[in-house]
């Protein structure tokens, strides 16, 4: 169903306003349940991963492109000046959709169907999360557990910046975290934990079982050392060169890529 909309202020767009401020909208978004997705191919993967569409904001040129995924949904028409008013910026990849959000499966649950995690701790950076679930789903790791503090995977910085990969991969949120790691381990899952410690064993070189989970700290602090206590600590090996230049690591979406290789080497 189409709506033609002239107005940026049209109380229609409310789920789109604010676009550029954090807080706002992550207050916003978790009064309403739902989630912004941007661009054709992420709607598209929203939609095919069973995520409902409230609305739909674009403009008429892309109309067409995206006839096929919408079918019947709300659809909201706005010249380009309006959609760039709205959102704060040019929207180059023709579309917004508020999406509603579904219920996040247990722990237990993702754990139970994977051979193979990430278990991120306090990362709160959205492009960061977004990266990783990106690298995560790419090689083929079969869900991701966040600490209850972590950024929120759909947000729209994270979902852009994933390409969609945060609707590809099973994910789920602790509610505990000083006991987290604990239901992980009684799932049988050896747990490793990447630190830049070059005196922590090189990650290509441990034998992995039938579970691993592999953990991940925030850029700045890393792991905290409850997490790190109860893991393996395992590295990836740096140059002599890097480390006499003072480059003792990489940062976490680099780190991450290069290690979810390395935990998927032996899988399955």
């Amino acid at each position: 169903m189409l709506e033609y909309v002239t107005d940026a202020a049209d109380p229609r767009l409310a789920d789109y306003v604010s676009l550029r401020d954090v807080e706002l909208r992550k207050s916003l978004e978790a009064e309403r349940g739902l989630f912004l997705a941007e661009g054709e191919k992420v709607i598209r993967r929203a939609v095919g991963a069973g995520y409902p569409v409230r609305s739909v904001l674009t403009t008429q040129r892309w109309l067409a492109a995206l006839a096929d995924v919408l079918g019947d949904s709300l659809v909201y028409v706005v010249s380009d000046a309006v959609m760039s008013g709205i959102a704060g910026f040019p929207v180059h990849r023709g579309a917004l959709a508020s999406m509603e959000r579904l219920p996040l499966p247990p722990v237990e649950r993702v754990a139970a169907a994977a051979s193979r995690l990430v278990v991120l701790e306090d990362l709160v950076d959205h492009a960061n999360i977004g990266a990783i679930f990106r690298c995560a789903a790419a090689l083929g790791v079969g869900g991701v557990v966040l600490s209850p503090r972590c950024a929120d995977p759909l947000y729209r910085r994270a979902v852009k910046v994933s390409m969609g990969a945060v609707f590809s991969i099973p994910y789920a949120r602790m509610d505990d975290w000083y006991n987290g790691l604990a239901g992980l381990r009684a799932q049988g899952y050896e747990l490793l934990a990447l630190t830049p410690d070059q005196a922590a064993v090189p990650l290509d070189e441990v034998v992995m079982g039938e579970r691993v989970a592999l953990l991940l700290g925030s850029e700045g602090d890393g792991l905290s050392s409850r997490w790190l206590h109860e893991s393996r600590p395992v590295c990836i090996p740096m140059s002599p060169q890097a480390m006499a230049a003072g480059v003792d690591s990489l940062n976490v979406v680099a780190a991450a890529a290069i290690a979810c290789h390395g935990l998927m080497r032996r899988a399955g």
